[in-house]
């Protein structure tokens, strides 16, 4: 973070606190209308309204729909930002909430006969802030489904052998990453000066977009001194930084236990004296899934040269992860992180899996987000002395 912005974001805690306590604009709850139409209704769910408090998801509103499966909430806005609108636990949308009506429809319950999780793009009608939230979220929906059609056809090619497959997969999931950073660093420089700007800040990167981070703190910050989302944005982000010195190249990996499918409790330091790959990986994660040819063949290279693996999954429940394990049949140890690696994820400072790190005989980080080939790479490197 930028030392001029650190310094101010001294004053306006302060600020932020007379704001409150003199019950201007900031410290007054808005309240907005949340409606629209689901064409499938699920009875045996509800809508929810949902806000992120760092990893953990709080429920601030539940309701149904009426007898023509239209919804309307009327919100009482706390703390302006960004919000999860949940669909029946079917589909969900992010949403500006602020001083801003929103209305979204949605397809709802998947009547077809084979159920596939593939989220749609919906269009929340709205205000100029959500015009921007709009734009996120139909990018993210774009990179979603461009890299599940570049993980069908690459492993549909006749044409290519296995080894070529992983490398145009991850070719191609590179230029997906590379493509939403510069579409979202497009939308920094367009609507840097409304609010919902802050929702842009976690997508950019502080030390190679600096500038967009300043123009867009400056913008706000000038309009609205004090701004709740924009103070908790870059004291969140302090804490993140605080968090990844401990997850650098060099340092010792920080310790966690979880238990097997017989309640084997293991972590790194079950590990230690041998060289250790950590896959963190989820059953509904496609690129987490389309790596695992790659992990088998490396495992089955190095297993009996001092080298073990630990395959850590955040999913949701037991359930999932014991069939996808099964499915999948990995031979080295499986764990299963609780609250959808809500703290795993924080304490290694990861938010895209799969995340696969190597660590040495002493715990300590050599390697990061290793895929494809940088895997043995790090793994042959380790094992040189390099």
């Amino acid at each position: 973070m930028s030392k001029n912005i650190m310094s101010r974001l001294l004053s306006m805690s302060t600020a932020i606190a007379i704001l409150i306590s003199s019950n201007t604009v900031f410290g007054q709850e808005k309240t907005i209308r949340v409606s629209g139409h689901v064409q499938f209704d699920e009875p045996m769910a509800k809508m929810q309204i949902i806000k992120r408090e760092g990893s953990e998801k709080i429920v601030v509103a539940e309701f149904d729909l009426d007898s023509q499966n239209n919804y309307s909430y009327e919100l009482k806005v706390k703390e302006p930002g960004l919000y999860t609108l949940d669909c029946k636990r079917w589909e969900q949308i992010s949403f500006w909430a602020e001083d801003e009506d929103v209305q979204i429809n949605f397809r709802g319950q998947d009547t077809a006969k084979m159920k596939i999780k593939n989220p749609k793009f919906y269009m929340i009608k709205g205000g100029p802030k959500n015009e921007v939230i709009n734009h996120i979220n139909f990018i993210m929906h774009r990179n979603y489904q461009g890299s599940i059609a570049a993980s069908q056809l690459t492993y549909r090619a006749s044409f290519a052998t296995d080894s070529s497959k992983k490398v145009m997969t991850s070719g191609l999931y590179d230029f997906f990453y590379s493509d939403v950073t510069e579409r979202i660093r497009l939308l920094a420089d367009i609507y840097y000066d409304r609010t919902s700007a802050v929702a842009l800040l976690s997508y950019l990167n502080e030390n190679d977009d600096k500038e967009r981070f300043d123009r867009i703190y400056n913008a706000i910050n000038e309009k609205h001194p004090g701004y709740p989302p924009l103070v908790k944005f870059f004291k969140e982000r302090e804490e993140k930084n605080k968090l990844s010195k401990a997850v650098t190249i060099g340092s010792t990996a920080p310790d966690f236990e979880y238990p097997d499918i017989n309640g084997k409790m293991m972590g790194p330091a079950t590990f230690r004296g041998k060289i250790l790959l950590i896959d963190f990986w989820a059953s509904w994660c496609g690129p987490c899934r389309a790596e695992i040819p790659n992990l088998k063949e490396v495992y089955a290279r190095y297993k009996d040269k001092g080298v073990e693996f630990l395959s850590v999954s955040i999913d949701k429940g037991s359930a999932e992860w014991k069939r996808a394990k099964d499915q999948e049949k990995m031979d080295w140890p499986q764990i299963l992180a609780p609250n959808s690696g809500n703290e795993i994820t924080k304490l290694y400072q990861f938010s895209g899996i799969p995340f696969i790190i190597l660590l040495d005989k002493d715990g300590k980080i050599k390697a990061k987000n290793l895929r494809g080939e940088m895997l043995e790479k790090a793994i042959e490197s380790l094992l040189s002395g390099k």
